[in-house]
């Protein structure tokens, strides 16, 4: 190797040189032996990207890279220790994978040279995260450190995107390597998402084009590939040209302005009218979406004869469990695109659908007529409703609200507007793990720059990651965290309340008011039980820019008021038949 040419620094300092060619900005993480190098190489450097944060758990490490992630559509970073490291990591890695986040994990491994000795914390880490992740890549040469960081940025952004891990094992990170200066570069397609875009075949698109040209009521139903593809002008172009509405999933949310004319919002466990519109429809357009169980409620809300056209960028996730008339294996945007290029006669099919869209628009105005007084009611506690409604009045025209699992997410994803496509509501429902909510709000808002985040989160997933308060206190984020305070596991007791009479078990919270909570850590906090001091209180936090700001809501202690309807689960089950020796 050229001496001029060459460079010679340890396995920690190539990980951070590498991460740099990559325009890695923010990292989030808790040191361990093994990394040490890579911390020292960070601090060392100064001004070297990415900028480290340390959390203090790492599963709010890879939730706040969960959520940087989604707003900067750029691989979000994260790093751990071996073993409790490791495996804390584990939720949040579910969350992207089954969410299509692209995220890259640096995970410590031990020494080559003792492992298998009962080093201290070692642990099968390779088989314990290998199943959620898109790839786990061990680094067993320090001098392929250049290449499989490549590798890694690459496979977490190529077709449907998601984690990938890295293994370090100790002495690749201490040790010494050399290594040449061409070694580091990036591949400048795997910088964003998506890395590469894959276009449907022609005979589907004709098969589909020919279903919508003779359909008189369709139904589009997005879901989160919208996001993942950037494909919002796309969608609501295919919708207006065509007069099709537009419902989506909890994922989805954000795809098209939800007030726009052809939007009928949310869909399936919790909806306002679009499940009616999906059940009457003679044919369903999915775009980006899976048909999970909380979006078909509980796989009954698509009747079997329904014809569907499926665009999805997993092939294997067409006709998986839903019949499907129509496969298009594309990623969304080029799909919506393709498929309205092959449709000669949009204008005469818009104008058939004149009479069903005024319809959509007709049962649109008397959802708002008959819920207005819900979403405005002056009763305390305060309704969920009204404080929906209320964050949909005062968030700024390119804010983003964060909701957390459970009743943040479902009373937000049916109750709240977001004003323009985009990013503006992000949910963590890929798992649906409580939580997310203050990490990834945290996450969220260092992604997002000087668009304000607000993130919802109920008491217990705030009790889950209220160590990270501190977190957004020391790095001065200025994100507002909105806790719906009903001293309970909301959800749970909202189930126990249905199924079992009001017996309630290990459901109910110790009363806590988390704005003096935030106040003696050293942010700021107001506690809100007064429905008509909620504008003024959320307006005051999203306006400070000092740090972060929580604010405390009492909302109803009613389990039969937790949720905004009743889950389809809680319904009695039909009885499973009953098998003769024959059948069995």
């Amino acid at each position: 190797m050229d001496k001029k040419n060459s460079l010679v620094m340890t396995g920690g300092e190539a990980i951070a040189k590498a991460l740099s060619v990559h325009d890695s900005e923010i990292m989030f993480g808790i040191g361990g032996f093994q990394l040490i190098p890579l911390y020292d190489a960070l601090h060392r450097t100064g001004n070297m990207k990415p900028r480290h944060i340390l959390v203090n758990d790492e599963r709010s490490g890879v939730f706040a890279a969960d959520a940087y992630a989604r707003v900067t559509r750029k691989p979000g970073l994260c790093d751990a220790t071996l073993g409790p490291g490791a495996t804390n990591l584990t939720t949040g890695l579910v969350e992207a994978y089954t969410a299509g986040t692209p995220i890259i994990s640096f995970v410590g491994d031990s020494n080559r040279n003792h492992s298998g000795k009962n080093m201290t914390q070692e642990t099968r880490q390779r088989e314990i995260l290998s199943p959620v992740v898109k790839e786990f890549i061990s680094v067993e040469r320090g001098h392929r450190i250049p290449e499989l960081v490549r590798r890694a940025f690459v496979a977490a952004t190529g077709g449907r995107p998601g984690p990938v891990v890295v293994g370090i094992p100790e002495d690749v990170a201490h040790g010494k390597w050399e290594y040449s200066r061409e070694d580091f570069y990036a591949d400048k397609c795997s910088l964003t998402v998506p890395a590469h875009r894959i276009r449907p075949d022609v005979k589907p698109l004709k098969e589909a084009a020919a279903l919508i040209g003779v359909s008189s009521r369709p139904v589009l139903l997005a879901g989160g590939g919208i996001h993942l593809s950037n494909a919002y002008p796309e969608l609501q172009s295919f919708v207006e040209k065509l007069g099709i509405p537009v419902a989506y999933t909890l994922t989805g949310k954000g795809c098209i302005p939800c007030k726009h004319p052809l939007c009928i919002n949310l869909f399936g466990r919790f909806d306002r009218f679009a499940n009616e519109l999906i059940k009457k429809a003679d044919l369903v357009i999915a775009a980006g979406f899976k048909f999970g169980e909380i979006a078909t409620n509980r796989y009954s809300l698509i009747p079997r004869n329904t014809k569907v056209i499926h665009i999805e960028i997993s092939a294997e996730e067409i006709g998986k469990h839903q019949r499907v008339e129509v496969g298009l294996w594309a990623d969304c945007k080029a799909g919506l695109v393709c498929l309205l290029e092959e449709i000669d006669d949009a204008e005469k099919q818009r104008k058939r659908r004149e009479l069903y869209i005024k319809g959509v628009q007709e049962l649109k105005r008397q959802w708002l007529e008959e819920n207005l007084p819900r979403l405005s009611t002056g009763e305390r506690p305060i309704s969920m409703a009204r404080l929906c409604h209320e964050l949909s009045g005062i968030m700024p025209e390119k804010g983003i609200l964060l909701a957390d699992g459970g009743c943040a997410a479902h009373w937000t994803g049916l109750f709240y507007d977001v004003p323009s496509a985009g990013r503006g509501y992000v949910a963590n429902r890929g798992n649906a793990s409580i939580g997310y909510g203050l990490p990834g709000g945290i996450g969220a808002q260092l992604g997002s720059g000087t668009r304000p985040v607000v993130a919802i989160t109920g008491d217990q997933g705030c009790n889950m990651s209220l160590g990270d308060l501190e977190t957004a206190i020391r790095e001065k984020v200025p994100v507002t965290i909105v806790v719906i305070n009903n001293a309970a596991s909301g959800y749970v007791k909202s189930g126990q309340h249905t199924m079992f009479n009001g017996r309630y078990q290990s459901s109910t919270l110790h009363e806590m008011n988390y704005a003096e909570i935030a106040r003696v850590m050293g942010a700021h906090g107001e506690r809100v039980d007064d429905p008509e001091r909620l504008s003024g209180v959320l307006r005051e936090a999203i306006a400070e820019r000092s740090g972060p700001f929580v604010v405390d809501v009492v909302v109803t202690r009613d389990p039969a008021r937790m949720l905004p309807g009743v889950d389809s689960r809680s319904q009695s089950p039909p009885s499973p038949p009953t098998l003769t020796s024959e059948g069995q």
